[in-house]
């Protein structure tokens, strides 16, 4: 599979140059960008070599960024059913881009980028070769060098906020809020994407620069969401990930992938597996030396770090080191404020903003392996004695059964180690963790980061008032305070009839509750024993844990046994 391809979730596949089939696009135009898709994309906007990313850098003239909501003068002359070229362009600058690319930003009256791509493009109305048109839009003769004379404007920031108000100043509205779920395939340019090289299809007067792949973290994604696909055209260009994989002779498809572009490091944890070869798309020129400091912390010391400097451009540069060596070198330049080596510096330099850091995990003991199956040793976490234990937690999440990109309420979270396993089954798992008490959520937020789920969200308060206005969840965990008035009722009537529903007790008054619930709506109810062996005298014999009575119950199937729509 591509490099950008396997992060493309839910627009509809595109052709060589991005373009939608015809037929399926329309399907996609009424998507939003969400108060959660804003959240997941708001790191993505800064910029990383060849990944697909863009940079935010202040509004030009250091004036007031534009205001998220169209204005009515904007507005007016907006079309709602105009639409973005999104080109991607790597640090070989004009060199690299692809005919079709040069031919769409030949053809824009406004191009959008961060400064340094912007920077990329050839001087305003010079052509890269002798013969080009002079006009925008002009049609050039087969073969002819294109000019680019599109007013060129530099990112806001912050861009998200920014960026529907930005676009309709230039005559692109985003999608009708009450537009119908599945319009029909327009007839304007914008419904004839689906032919080859976009033939048929007229050049977008707004372009948008992004670096590398647009659909790789990157700035296509949030326009797609904004616009709709059949507004958004393609013209993609090698990832950082694709450049780094062949620079190194790595399999694309036997490498994980981890941005800490605007996400935390942190995530990397969650990945760390003994040689299983790792990419990190780096935010800036600390990242690797940061990464290091991690990988010596989590017990992975010797790993060997490669660091890409600048991909693609003609200065492109390497060096190779252990994490150890890393984290070495990175102290010794903050003593000398960056600019000095000191002496026990095994040859590193500080590397440049534009990097990517490739790892070959090395454990250097048992201590650093963390499977992402549950049932995590206690020893992981902080906690108080409020966590439930290995053996119960990987039953409990056997039945919450977690699914990629399912959101999951873990309710009396403790330690947080249910919502923690969840979200490291898979990197689009979501949770939010409820507790009552402010120590215990200052503790689940360090070991999610410990963990590599800093996204974790912490509500602090008691059910079922702190459950009120949280987002419809897949399943439901309750692993304390059952017992409270109201507490199964809320989280019964969040699943809205869908999901599954989880919950241990271990007391008699907890028991009886679900005793109850299971009389009335069915279910799974069983009792779970565990013994661990310790000694006795000069023996060995079985110490038990207190037993665990576990309820599960799906919902949809207790409406479908007794006839309820």
């Amino acid at each position: 599979m591509a490099a950008g391809a396997a992060t493309c979730r839910g627009p509809p596949s595109r052709l060589h140059d991005g373009t939608v089939p015809a037929g399926v696009a329309g399907r996609f135009a009424a998507q939003r960008l969400t108060s959660q898709a804003v959240s997941e994309q708001a790191g993505s906007e800064s910029e990383q070599a060849g990944s697909g990313s863009v940079s935010v850098p202040d509004h030009p003239s250091g004036s007031a960024a534009p205001s998220a909501a169209p204005s009515e003068a904007a507005s007016a002359g907006a079309i709602r059913g105009a639409s973005v070229t999104v080109i991607g362009i790597g640090a070989d600058g004009w060199d690299g881009l692809s005919q079709a690319a040069r031919r769409a930003l030949a053809a824009a009256r406004v191009i959008l980028g961060s400064r340094r791509q912007l920077d990329l493009l050839p001087e305003p109305g010079a052509p890269a070769e002798p013969g080009a048109p002079a006009e925008p839009g002009a049609p050039a003769e087969p073969g002819a060098a294109a000019v680019v004379v599109g007013r060129r404007i530099p990112w806001p920031s912050p861009l998200l906020p920014a960026l529907p108000g930005l676009l309709a100043e230039h005559g692109i509205l985003p999608v009708d809020v009450g537009a119908r779920a599945d319009p029909a395939p327009s007839a304007s340019p914008a419904g004839t994407a689906g032919l080859p090289g976009g033939a048929a299809r007229s050049p977008s007067e707004v372009s948008v620069l992004a670096s590398g792949d647009p659909m790789f973290y990157g700035i296509g994604t949030t326009l797609v969401r904004l616009l709709g696909a059949d507004r958004v055209r393609v013209l993609p260009h090698p990832s950082s990930v694709s450049l780094a994989c062949a620079r190194l002779g790595w399999a694309r498809e036997e490498v994980d992938v981890v941005s800490a572009v605007g996400r935390p490091l942190e995530r990397v944890r969650a990945v760390l597996a003994d040689r299983r070869r790792l990419l990190v798309l780096s935010a800036d020129r600390d990242t690797p030396g940061a990464l290091a400091d991690l990988l010596v912390d989590a017990g992975y010391p010797g790993s060997e770090l490669t660091v890409l400097d600048r991909l693609g451009a003609a200065d492109e540069a390497r060096q190779w080191a252990t994490a150890a060596d890393w984290a070495r070198a990175r102290a010794g330049w903050r003593e000398a404020g960056v600019a000095g080596v000191p002496a026990s510096d095994p040859g590193l330099r500080p590397p440049s903003d534009l990097n990517v850091v490739a790892v070959e995990p090395r454990a250097d003991h048992p201590s650093g392996h963390r499977a992402r199956t549950p049932g995590l040793p206690e020893e992981v976490f902080e906690h108080d004695g409020q966590i439930t234990k290995r053996e119960i937690r990987a039953l409990t999440l056997a039945r919450l059964a977690p699914a990629p990109g399912e959101l999951l309420w873990d309710v009396g979270s403790g330690s947080g180690s249910v919502a923690i396993e969840w979200m490291r089954s898979h990197e689009s798992c979501r949770a939010i963790a409820v507790e009552v008490r402010a120590d215990r959520a200052d503790r689940i937020r360090r070991n999610a980061a410990a963990l590599g789920v800093a996204s974790l969200r912490v509500v602090v308060g008691r059910a079922p008032g702190a459950l009120a206005g949280l987002p419809v969840p897949d399943a439901v965990f309750i692993g304390g305070g059952v017992t409270g008035q109201g507490v199964l009722d809320a989280c019964w009537a969040a699943l809205r009839g869908r999901g599954r529903l989880v919950v241990n007790a271990v007391t008699l008054e907890a028991e009886a509750v679900l005793a109850a619930w299971y009389a009335r709506r069915g279910g799974d109810l069983v009792r779970i024993a565990v013994s661990r062996a310790g000694a006795v005298g000069g023996f060995t014999g079985w110490r038990p844990a207190m037993p665990v009575t576990q309820w599960t119950v799906w919902p949809a199937e207790h409406a479908a046994g007794r006839g309820e729509s």
